[in-house]
C-alpha cells in the first residue's frame, strides 16, 4: 500500500486520508509512514479536543453538535471515535460513528472509527498516529475515548484540551474524586441540562470536586449544556477557546507538544519492550545525542529501528 505525502493528503481529500489511516493500522515499520508522521508532527495546524466521559453521557450527540457548529463557522473538523475491543474475540463494533450524522460530500468533515485493541487508557497507539496526522490537516480534531476511569487517562497525553462530560445523577463530589479523573479535564461539561435541578446539582458537585483537586495555573470551567437543543454550547465554545488562548501564552503550547512527543516515544518503547526495556533505553548512550532523549528516539524512528506511533 502506497503512503501519500503530507502535500498529497492536503490535496487528495478524504480518499487519500483514508489510505494513510489504513496504512497506520496495517503497515509495520514503514519508512514512508514514519516520514509522513514525523512531517505531520512538525506541522501542527489544528487544535485537538479530547472528549471523554462515561458511556451514555451523550458524547456522540455532543460531537454531532460540535461538527455542525464548526462547519457553520467554516472550520474543518475531523473526528476519531474509539470503540472498545472485545476481550473474547479482539473485534470491535465501531458503532459510535453510526450515531453521527455527517454529509459524505462535505470535504471539511472526516469521521473515523478505531478500535481500542489491547491498550488501556481509552485510546490505542493507532489513535495517536491518526490524531497527529489529522491535526496537520484540519482546524479541529476531536478524539472521543472509549470511556473514562482510573486507567483511561491517556487522552491527556494527546489532546490540547481535555473535555470531560458528566451527566446528572453520576455521583456526588466524593464519588468524582474517587473516580480519579478530576485532575484530567481542562473543561467540564454537565450534559442533559434540560433535566433541571439534577443538572444544577451535578454542576455543583463537579465544581466542589474540582475545588478539592490540586490544580495548576488553569482552573477548569464547568458549563451546563443540552446538546440536542444547543443550550450552553456558546459557553462551551468560549471555555474551549479560553483554554486554547491560555496555552498560546508563555509558549505553553510548544512545551505541551514537546512533552506529548516524548510521552509517545516512551509509551511506544514500554508497549514493545516493557517497563524494564524503557529503563534500559533510558540508560543507553547514543553517540549523537547523549543519554535517552526525544531527539535520539526520533532519529531511531527514521532509521526504522523503532516505530512509536503504531503497535509495532
Amino acid at each position: 500500500m502506497s503512503v501519500p505525502s503530507l502535500k498529497e493528503l492536503r490535496t487528495g481529500g478524504k480518499a487519500a486520508l483514508a489510505r494513510a489511516l489504513a496504512a497506520i493500522e496495517t503497515e509495520a515499520n514503514s519508512s514512508a509512514l514514519a516520514k509522513l508522521l514525523d512531517e505531520a508532527c512538525a506541522n501542527p495546524k489544528g487544535h485537538i479536543l479530547g472528549l471523554t466521559g462515561t458511556p451514555g453521557v451523550g458524547k456522540s450527540t455532543l460531537i454531532n453538535a460540535l461538527i455542525a457548529r464548526a462547519r457553520t463557522a467554516d472550520k474543518t473538523i475531523a473526528v476519531i471515535a474509539v470503540d472498545p475491543s472485545s476481550k473474547a474475540t479482539g473485534g470491535a463494533l465501531l458503532g459510535d460513528r453510526a450515531r453521527m450524522t455527517t454529509d459524505p460530500d462535505d470535504k471539511g468533515v472526516f469521521v473515523r472509527s478505531m478500535a481500542a485493541r489491547d491498550r488501556l487508557g481509552g485510546i490505542s497507539n493507532e489513535t495517536i498516529a491518526a490524531a497527529v496526522l489529522m491535526r496537520a490537516l484540519y482546524d479541529r480534531v476531536i478524539v472521543e475515548t472509549v470511556g473514562v476511569g482510573q486507567s483511561e487517562s491517556d487522552i491527556a497525553g494527546i489532546a490540547d484540551t481535555v473535555l470531560l462530560c458528566i451527566q446528572p445523577g453520576a455521583g456526588d463530589s466524593l464519588q468524582f474524586m474517587k473516580a480519579g479523573v478530576m485532575e484530567l479535564p481542562d473543561v467540564v461539561a454537565v450534559t442533559k441540562g434540560d433535566l433541571g435541578a439534577s443538572a444544577r446539582r451535578a454542576r455543583a458537585d463537579v465544581e466542589g470536586a474540582l475545588g478539592l483537586s490540586a490544580r495548576g495555573e488553569w482552573h477548569a470551567p464547568v458549563v451546563t449544556i443540552t446538546a440536542t437543543t444547543g443550550d450552553g454550547l456558546d459557553q462551551l465554545d468560549e471555555a474551549i477557546a479560553g483554554h486554547a488562548a491560555f496555552l498560546a501564552g508563555n509558549h505553553r503550547h510548544e512545551k505541551k507538544l514537546k512533552a506529548q512527543e516524548s510521552s509517545w516515544v516512551e509509551e511506544a518503547i514500554k508497549a514493545r519492550f516493557g517497563s524494564e526495556g524503557l529503563a534500559a533505553a533510558r540508560s543507553l548512550t547514543v553517540k549523537a545525542a547523549g543519554p535517552f532523549s526525544r531527539e535520539a528516539a526520533l532519529a531511531e524512528v527514521l532509521k526504522r529501528r523503532l516505530f512509536p506511533l503504531t503497535r509495532e
